[in-house]
C-alpha cells in the first residue's frame, strides 16, 4: 500500500494548533482545522453553527493576521476548512493524518482518541503533538489497530519557522507508518527529524528546559542581573539575541511555569529535578499577569521615559518595578568580539577570569553533563540531542558539539577539579584516547556512541547533499578566500559564496566567471547554492555595501563603474551558457544575490524565501543586470501568444513597484506572486535538500535537451512610462508623501526600466538597459543623499529615508 496524505486534520486551534494547520495548507494539503463547542451558549446559540464555530473562528482569525506570518501566502487560506467537534467530527472519517493539538490534559486527550478511534478510517495515522504526556497513557485501552497507527509528532513554535519535528514512535506503531512520517515530515514539510523515546518532554524540551531553569537558579546563586545573564547567554556562545530572559517573555511566563512543573513531576528520579524548579519571583509574576509580550509587560518592558521616548526597561524582581538599565559589560565578551568563529568566541568566555565567565562556566557545565546522562534515556545518540537544540532552540552548536568546541578533555579536568560529577560514559570514553565527540577521518564525519564505544559514522539522507562534505571528501575544484567550485557529482559543479552573509565582491564575480568557464569545458551544468546553517540564513545579503561606500567617498568611481560591468557581463555570461544554471536561493537573497537568481536559467528556492532588490533603501538600483533580468522574467512568464500582445504597463508597474518600494518577499509563494520567482521554477520545503533539489534540475533539463536562450531585442514602455510616473510621483511629492530624494530615484528608476527616451512598444537590444542602468547607478552615489543613506544604514542598521 502506497500512502497518501491528501485530507488531514488538526483538533486544537490554539498556537500550536493553528500553526501546524498552516503549515499544512502551505504545503498543498487540504485541512481541517476543528475546536470544541464553547460551552456558554444559550438555547439558541446552540443551533447556530456560527457561534458554535466561535472558538475555531477565533483561532483562525488570529491565525490569518499573526506576526510571525503562519501562511506562506494568503491563498493557502483557502485550503483550510473549519469546524466543531460536534457537527464536523464525522468528517475525521475522510483524513488520511489527523493531528491532535488540544489543551495538555491527559483525560481530554484519552477521551478525544476514544472518539476517533470509531470513525477513522482503517489507515488513517492519528498523531499527538504533545510536549510532556506520554503517549502509552494516552492510548491505554485503545485497540491494536489505533496503536499501530499512532505515534507523537512534536512540532515547535512557530511551526512555519522551527525547523525541529520531533518523531516519537508508541509501543505497537508500525514501522511504515514511522517510516511514511519521517519521509513525510523532512520531504514534504521541509522539517529536521529527531527520533524521540516515549519520555517526559521528549529530547529539545528536555534538554532546553533544563537549561532554562538551571541558567536562572545559577543567576539566583551568583547573584547575576537579567541584563547581565542576556548579554552572556547570547550570540557571544552561539545562542539566539534574545538570550534567555526576552525569550521567556516570547515563551510567555505562565507557558515556561506549567512546562516546568511538569516535568518536574515527570522526572521523580532525576537527580537533578530541583533544577527544574523556578524562583519564587516567577509565581509573584504570573500573580500579577506579568507574562511577557502577551501581556506588554514580563521581564522586559517597553515605556516612556522621561523624555518621552520608548524605552525598554527591566523587572527588578525584588520590587517589581521595571528599570533602566545599560547594557552589560564585562572583559569575556570584549575578548570574544575580537574573534569570528563561534569556537573561538565560547572559549573567550568559558575560559575567562571575570565573574561573567565564570557565570556562563557554571551555567554551561552543568547543562553538558546533564545532557550526557540523559543518553540512552530520552534518545540513543548525541546526534539527536544536538540536532534537537540546533533545530528547536536556534543555537549554534548543541551541547556535545559544544563540548567539542571548548575542549573535552581540558574542560573535564576542570569539572572534576571543581567538584562537578562527571559522568562514567565520558570517563571511560577519554580512557580509551577519544578526545572528541565528532571527528573527520578518511574524508567521512563520525559520532561518537555511548552504547557501541566507538565511532560510527554520520547517516547522510539520499535526498540531500552536503557542501562540507564534499570538501572533505577533496571534491573542491578551486576556490578563493570568498567562493569555492565543488564537484556535486553527474558533471554538475556548485558556486558557494562564503562571505560574510555571503555578500557580494570583485572576487566573487571573477570567481563566477571562472566557474562558467570551467563549467562550460569540463560540466553538463552550474548551480549557485550555499548551506549557511543560520536561521533564516543568507543565499547573499547583496553587494558589499562597506566597500562601496569606501570607494564612493574617495571619489573612485571609474573603479566601481568598472566593477558593475564586470558584474552585468557575468549575469549576461550566466543567462546565455551553453549549458543550465541553476540558482538555490533561500533566507535573505537581496539585491545582487536577487541579481543572481535573475540571471539563472531557473530557480529552486526554499520556501523561506526573503527576496527582493532592494537598492533603493541606500539611494541606489539594482545595478547587476537587475532591472533588465525582472522585466524579462515577468515578461516571459506569459504564454507566447499573450507576451507578444501584452499590455506593457501591466508589466511595467510590478517592475517598478518591486524595485521603487523596495519590496521583499515575506516566502517563496509570496516571491512568485511579486514575479521573481516563474512558472517553471520550483519551491522545495527542505532546506538541506535544496542544493540536491537543484543539481537534479540541472539534469532534467539536460534530458529534456537544454538549449540556451537566443539574445532578443525587448518591448519597453518609453515615455509613456516615464510621464505615468512622473505625474504620479509629482504629486505624491506636492502631498509630502515622499522626499524628493525618493522622487528622483524613482524617476530615474521608471527611465531605466522603461528603455530611456523612446516610443511605447520600441524594441531595444539588452545592452540599451544595461547601459542605463550602469550610468544611473553611478550617477545616483554621486549624490549627497545617497551617500547619507548608506553611511546611515551601516552605522545603525536601519534605512534612512531622506
Amino acid at each position: 500500500m502506497t500512502r497518501k496524505i491528501r485530507k488531514a486534520a488538526v483538533i486544537g486551534s490554539g498556537i500550536m494548533g493553528g500553526g501546524i494547520a498552516a503549515l499544512l495548507a502551505s504545503a498543498g494539503i487540504d485541512t481541517l482545522l476543528l475546536d470544541i463547542v464553547p460551552f456558554d451558549l444559550n438555547e439558541d446559540q446552540k443551533n447556530d453553527r456560527a457561534a458554535k464555530n466561535k472558538i475555531v473562528q477565533a483561532g483562525f482569525d488570529q491565525l490569518k493576521t499573526g506576526k510571525p506570518a503562519a501562511f506562506m501566502s494568503s491563498q493557502d487560506m483557502q485550503r483550510i476548512s473549519l469546524g466543531n467537534l460536534e457537527d464536523n467530527f464525522e468528517e475525521l472519517a475522510l483524513c488520511d493524518w489527523i493531528v491532535e493539538a488540544v489543551v495538555e490534559n491527559l483525560e481530554v486527550k484519552q477521551s478525544l482518541f476514544k472518539r476517533i478511534e470509531k470513525i477513522r478510517k482503517a489507515d488513517a495515522i492519528v498523531t499527538s503533538n504533545t510536549s510532556g504526556i506520554p503517549l502509552r497513557s494516552m492510548t491505554h485501552g485503545l485497540n491494536l489497530k489505533f496503536c499501530q497507527n499512532f505515534m507523537g509528532t512534536h512540532f515547535f513554535n512557530p511551526v512555519r519557522y522551527m525547523h525541529l519535528l520531533e518523531l516519537i514512535p508508541g509501543q505497537e506503531t508500525l514501522k511504515d507508518v514511522v517510516d511514511f512520517m519521517a519521509d513525510f515530515g523532512n520531504r514534504i514539510l521541509g522539517k529536521g527529524i529527531v527520533w524521540a523515546k516515549d519520555t517526559p518532554n521528549f529530547v529539545g524540551n528536555r534538554i532546553g528546559v533544563f537549561n532554562s531553569g538551571n541558567t536562572i537558579n545559577t543567576m539566583v546563586e551568583e547573584s547575576m542581573s537579567i541584563p547581565e545573564v542576556d548579554a552572556l547567554i547570547g550570540p557571544a556562545i552561539g545562542r539566539a539575541k534574545s538570550g534567555v530572559f526576552r525569550t521567556l517573555d516570547m515563551v510567555g511566563i505562565d507557558t515556561m511555569i506549567h512546562i516546568t512543573k511538569n516535568i518536574y513531576e515527570l522526572v521523580p528520579d532525576d537527580p537533578e529535578k530541583n533544577r527544574f524548579l523556578l524562583p519564587g519571583f516567577f509565581d509573584t509574576m504570573m500573580e500579577k499577569k506579568m507574562l511577557g509580550n502577551k501581556t506588554r509587560g514580563g521581564f522586559y518592558k517597553r515605556e516612556k521615559n522621561k523624555a518621552g521616548k520608548p524605552e525598554f526597561k527591566v523587572l527588578n524582581t525584588q520590587t517589581f518595578e521595571y528599570e533602566s538599565f545599560e547594557n552589560p559589560a564585562f572583559p569575556c565578551l570584549e575578548e570574544a568580539k575580537k574573534v569570528k568563529t563561534v569556537p573561538e568566541k565560547l572559549n573567550c568566555v568559558i575560559y575567562g577570569k571575570d565573574r561573567g565567565a565564570r557565570f556562563v562556566w557554571k551555567t554551561m557545565a552543568r547543562t553538558l553533563i546533564y545532557a550526557a546522562n540523559c543518553i540512552p534515556e530520552i534518545s540513543d545518540t548525541i546526534l539527536e540531542i544536538d540536532n534537537a537544540m540546533r533545530w528547536g532552540y536556534n543555537a549554534s552548536f548543541g551541547p556535545f558539539q559544544t563540548w567539542d568546541a571548548i575542549g573535552l578533555e581540558i574542560s573535564v579536568a576542570r569539572m572534576e577539579k571543581e567538584g562537578f560529577k562527571v559522568p562514567g560514559k565520558i570517563k571511560n570514553m577519554l580512557s580509551k584516547g577519544y578526545s572528541s565527540f565528532y571527528k573527520t577521518e578518511n574524508n567521512k564525519n563520525y559520532y561518537y556512541c555511548f552504547e557501541k564505544e566507538t565511532y560510527l559514522e554520520k547517516p547522510v539522507s539520499p535526498n540531500e547533499l552536503s557542501l562540507s562534505k564534499l570538501k572533505i571528501e577533496d571534491k573542491t575544484i578551486f576556490e578563493c578566500e570568498s567562493a569555492s567550485l565543488i564537484d556535486l557529482g553527474d558533471n554538475v559543479f556548485c558556486c558557494e559564496f562564503h562571505t560574510k552573509m555571503n555578500a557580494l565582491n570583485a572576487e566573487i564575480v571573477d570567481f563566477i566567471d571562472k566557474s562558467l568557464d570551467y563549467v562550460d569545458t569540463n560540466g553538463a551544468g552550474l548551480v549557485f547554492g550555499n548551506q549557511d546553517q543560520g536561521m533564516p540564513g543568507a543565499f547573499s545579503a547583496g553587494a558589499n555595501l562597506k566597500l562601496l561606500l569606501e570607494r564612493a567617498t574617495t571619489g573612485d568611481f571609474d573603479s566601481i563603474a568598472s566593477g558593475l560591468k564586470k558584474m552585468q557581463t557575468a549575469m549576461q555570461k550566466v543567462r546565455y551558457s551553453a549549458f543550465p544554471v541553476v540558482a538555490a536561493p533561500y533566507g535573505m537573497t537581496l539585491g545582487g544575490g536577487c541579481e543572481i537568481c535573475l540571471g539563472s536559467d531557473r530557480i529552486v528556492a526554499h520556501s523561506e524565501l526573503y527576496m527582493g532588490l532592494v537598492e533603493i533603501g541606500v539611494g541606489l538600483l539594482p545595478g547587476g543586470a537587475g532591472c533588465l533580468n525582472l522585466w524579462k522574467k515577468i515578461f516571459n512568464n506569459l504564454p507566447g501568444p499573450l507576451a507578444r500582445d501584452a499590455d506593457l504597463i501591466k508589466i511595467f508597474i510590478p517592475v517598478f513597484s518591486n524595485i521603487a518600494m523596495a519590496k521583499v518577499s515575506t516566502s517563496a509563494a509570496h516571491a512568485r506572486s511579486n514575479g521573481y520567482i516563474g512558472v517553471n521554477d520550483r519551491i522545495v520545503f527542505n532546506r538541506d535538500a535544496l542544493v540536491a533539489e537543484a543539481k537534479k534540475e540541472v539534469l532534467r533539463m539536460n534530458e529534456d535537451g537544454y538549449t540556451p536562450p537566443i539574445k532578443t531585442k525587448i518591448f519597453v514602455m518609453g515615455d509613456q512610462a516615464q510621464g505615468m510616473i512622473s505625474a504620479q510621483f509629482g504629486n505624491m511629492l506636492h502631498g509630502k508623501f515622499l522626499s524628493e530624494h525618493d522622487a528622483f530615484l524613482a524617476k530615474r528608476i521608471a527611465y531605466v526600466i522603461s528603455g530611456g527616451d523612446v516610443r511605447p512598444g520600441t524594441l531595444v537590444d539588452e545592452d540599451v538597459i544595461l547601459t542605463l542602468e550602469g550610468e544611473a547607478f553611478i550617477d545616483f552615489l554621486k549624490k549627497e543623499k545617497t551617500i547619507a543613506r548608506m553611511t546611515h544604514l551601516l552605522k545603525t542598521g536601519k534605512p534612512l529615508r531622506n
